[in-house]
């Protein structure tokens, strides 16, 4: 257990307990006084949630420094004991920072021991600091600064990882790939465009994590622990001390409400998915199945086993880590969906499943991030797989659609040539005019200039599509946002 104070810090003056002429600060819980025994042991263990919610430290300070000038302001609080509060506060997190703030068994949650130590240090005026609020309130106060910071930390990591998936799109322009339904070889596309993909889903994410910051970025404190205050706090004063833009507006949905930890459970298990996806991806293109790239070393693992080995261990653990921030978000969904208004207990285990959920993605949007800013591209492979597998079907059906023939006789007449194609062992773009006739005679010599892999990728050139020019349009519009 962490000493008081190292012997280097020194208590201020203003803030070092005074001499109590003989009195005793009060033992036991601070909502002890109805009780005629101690709680049991064994529910204590049970119950505490100090363990895993003293993260929520800096939060709940903030939050206790603008509560002790707003009961200031209502008069509740003299000048002289706000200042003594604040002083007292800021020495509590200072010993919580330096990490010598000493907890006691007894502390039941982050929010009690920050009081106990408080009134330790600045005596009975301590417990004038929970005037006119609960731990309901206040632990919801806590949730929304703590969402503010991280959602804006994965915003971040977010466009990092969008930036350097268009750097590599910047980087292959010119590298062709097979794309894929079905997991079979459909159409030629840029290996830019693929990334790119990417880059779109996790755009939708970042206003995902917007819509949510907004939404959560509403200040509860003041609803007491349930029906509001019985003191003329400003609640909006406390909101600008805290740079909330404004205040619930009903105290039994603020205290209970948990919907931002939902949303951004539901917004993380998406982000979580897409890595996933492309996780995937990674691990099918480095098998030696595939070629497609070469996985960094460094992101790698070897076998106990099997000297050859060079196993996928960072995408294989992203993928699966994603079905534990499902986990998360059903758990909570679980956890909230018979809950009466307003609070009960069960709302402590929101906090485990938060935190771990926002750890997890955050560290794999690192990772991610890293894995595919060193990812080697096997252009050669690439180049060779996308000019098999009839990817160039589409392209003859089209064509003989610009001749005037129905879509659906079109796209039969090239399903035979495909399998004439499959019977002969000899890819669609090295068939003859002559033989190509044989199924129908709308083709012409200019035919031939659409079964090549470069022309079926240039004339998707619809916004959207995979052409050269199209994909560098897009690069540019990207870099610009992402690095203006």
């Amino acid at each position: 257990m962490a000493k008081s104070v190292s012997p280097g810090a020194r208590v201020p003056k203003e803030v070092r307990s005074p001499q109590r002429k003989g009195r005793t600060l009060p033992k036991g819980k601070a909502w002890g006084g109805r009780f005629a025994e101690h709680t049991d042991r064994l529910v204590e263990q049970f119950t505490s949630s100090i363990a895993y919610d003293r993260r929520l430290y800096p939060y709940d300070i903030q939050g206790s420094i603008a509560h002790c000038k707003t009961l200031e302001r209502a008069g509740v609080l003299s000048g002289r004991e706000s200042a003594q509060l604040v002083r007292g506060l800021q020495f509590v997190k200072v010993e919580l920072d330096g990490d010598r703030f000493p907890f006691s068994p007894q502390d039941e949650d982050i929010h009690m021991a920050i009081e106990r130590r408080l009134t330790e240090l600045i005596g009975p005026v301590g417990g004038k600091l929970h005037t006119g609020r609960s731990r309901n309130d206040q632990v919801a106060l806590d949730l929304r600064l703590f969402l503010r910071d991280v959602l804006s930390t994965l915003i971040a990591q977010v466009q990092a990882f969008r930036l350097v998936l268009v750097e590599q799109a910047r980087a292959h322009v010119d590298v062709v790939m097979p794309g894929y339904t079905h997991l079979q070889r459909a159409q030629p596309v840029l290996l830019a465009h693929h990334f790119l993909a990417y880059v779109e889903m996790l755009d939708r994410d970042r206003t995902r994590l917007h819509d949510c910051r907004a939404r959560l970025n509403v200040m509860p404190l003041g609803s007491g622990a349930l029906a509001g205050s019985n003191y003329p706090v400003d609640r909006r004063y406390t909101a600008a001390l805290l740079d909330f833009p404004s205040v619930t507006h009903n105290s039994l949905d603020a205290v209970s409400d948990r919907d931002g930890v939902v949303e951004v459970l539901s917004t993380l298990s998406l982000i979580m998915m897409h890595l996933s996806r492309l996780s995937e991806e990674l691990i099918l293109w480095a098998s030696q199945e595939f070629r497609y790239v070469d996985l960094p070393d460094t992101f790698c693992t070897g076998s106990s086993m099997m000297p050859q080995k060079k196993n996928p261990d960072v995408p294989e653990l992203v993928r699966g880590k994603t079905g534990r921030v499902y986990g998360h978000l059903m758990g909570t969904l679980t956890l909230l969906k018979g809950l009466p208004l307003s609070y009960n207990r069960d709302l402590q285990e929101d906090k485990e499943a938060l935190f771990d959920a926002v750890d997890t993605t955050g560290q794999s949007l690192v990772l991610c991030t890293e894995l595919v800013r060193r990812l080697a591209v096997n252009r050669d492979v690439l180049a060779e797989a996308a000019e098999g597998g009839g990817m160039l079907a589409t392209e003859l059906a089209d064509y003989l659609v610009t001749k005037g023939v129905p879509f659906r006789e079109a796209h039969s007449i090239t399903g035979q040539i495909v399998r004439f194609s499959l019977e002969k062992r000899r890819p669609l773009q090295r068939l003859t005019l002559k033989e190509l006739q044989a199924f129908s005679t709308q083709f012409q010599p200019d035919v031939l200039s659409c079964l090549t892999v470069r022309g079926a990728i240039d004339r998707k050139a619809q916004i959207g599509g995979t052409a050269r020019r199209r994909v560098e349009a897009r690069i540019k519009e990207l870099e610009k946002a992402l690095k203006g």
